[in-house]
């Protein structure tokens, strides 16, 4: 229980565990092992941290617009038990994450479940934790999927269907594993509507159409390298047609991937990490393997995919180790902090450890032999 005679900054900051720990750690690093400030500026990624903006926007408008509230009772209403409306959530989350990425589909879908959650009896905790991992589940077969993905096929220069190909066994078991999870986790019971807690304000469809339309040009923006653009456009957007839209995004969360990245792009450069990575024979599919899913637990995955690109000649087994070493803890992937921060509990944190670490443990070597029996 919080004690009400507890300052409201330092409340805040128990709050913002995760943007305090890693500024912590940031800090250290920068006093521990000075650079120059140019790589400062590697390290915050800014083109991603636009990208996120721009999303956030255009998803804070379609939420604004009434939109979400509208799609999710339409949902309910044709949906008959919590396992087969789960199963359909996950299965959708997968899919678009294959072709928006995963954090777009989070952005999507979120949202959707919590509004789902608060009209009916579907417990959201455990579905917000089954859409973390549908999506790195079916981020997993695609080239364009998550960030190390298309990071990885663009350094292979292998066709995108052979790509694809050397992702299925990887995907097939995991989202085998994911299916079951969904349909023995939810409960059995039918969907049972809340009809007070109805939300009969009007849509706003001119706010849903601009947000729409500012969704698909961000997403194109992104595609073709220039987020920073398109962020700095859709701002512009809604500061002239949309303010309150704007005043409600959580900022914090920009900030706390910033640091993020600022801690974890000066870790991967220590130069004890290099050292250490020199003795590692990387060469060796099981040392690569699961030294990949090591790394993403540690620094999560798209740094590790950084790390390692360079340091073997397996490019797809990298790619297939990073992937399952999404799952586990919180920061082996970013999606996963995405999605808990917009469930904004701080129990459904305990329960995707519960979930994830256990599926991870699963997976990984079920994947790993799907792969050498297949190979």
């Amino acid at each position: 229980m919080t004690n009400p005679l507890t300052p409201a900054w330092l409340r805040r900051l128990g709050d913002e565990w995760l943007l305090t720990l890693f500024a912590t750690v940031a800090l250290l690093l920068a006093l521990v092992d000075p650079v120059p400030l140019a790589r400062y500026g590697r390290w915050l990624q800014l083109p991603t941290l636009a990208g996120l903006l721009g999303l956030m926007i255009a998803i804070q408008g379609i939420r604004d617009s009434g939109l979400v509230q509208h799609a999710a009772t339409r949902l309910l209403v044709r949906a008959r038990t919590l396992r087969g409306l789960g199963l359909l959530l996950v299965t959708v989350t997968a899919a678009l994450s294959m072709v928006l990425t995963n954090d777009v589909s989070l952005f999507l879908l979120v949202p959707l479940t919590l509004v789902i959650g608060d009209l009916s009896n579907l417990p959201t905790g455990r579905m917000v934790v089954l859409e973390a991992l549908a999506v790195n589940t079916g981020s997993t077969l695609s080239p364009i999927g998550n960030p190390q993905n298309l990071l990885l096929w663009q350094h292979a220069h292998v066709p995108f269907l052979r790509f694809v190909a050397a992702m299925l066994p990887a995907f097939v078991v995991m989202f085998a594993l994911l299916a079951t999870l969904t349909l023995t986790w939810l409960p059995r019971h039918g969907v049972e509507l809340s009809p007070e807690r109805l939300d009969e304000r009007p849509v706003s469809h001119r706010l849903g159409r601009m947000s729409i339309l500012a969704l698909a040009c961000m997403v194109l923006a992104m595609e073709y390298g220039h987020p920073g653009l398109g962020a700095g456009a859709l701002l512009a957007l809604f500061l002239l047609f949309a303010r309150p839209s704007l005043r409600r995004l959580d900022w914090l969360l920009l900030v706390t991937f910033a640091a993020i990245f600022l801690a974890l792009g000066h870790f991967t450069e220590l130069p004890l990490v290099s050292r250490l990575l020199g003795h590692l024979d990387l060469d060796h599919p099981l040392t690569l393997y699961l030294g990949g899913i090591a790394a993403s637990q540690l620094i999560s995955n798209v740094p590790a995919t950084v790390l390692l690109l360079n340091r073997t000649h397996d490019t797809l087994l990298l790619a297939v180790a990073v992937n399952v070493g999404g799952f586990g803890v919180a920061i082996g992937s970013l999606a996963n902090l995405i999605a808990m921060r917009l469930a904004g509990r701080a129990r459904d944190w305990r329960m995707l450890h519960r979930i994830s670490l256990p599926f991870l443990l699963a997976s990984a070597p079920l994947v790993y032999l799907a792969m050498r029996w297949l190979g």
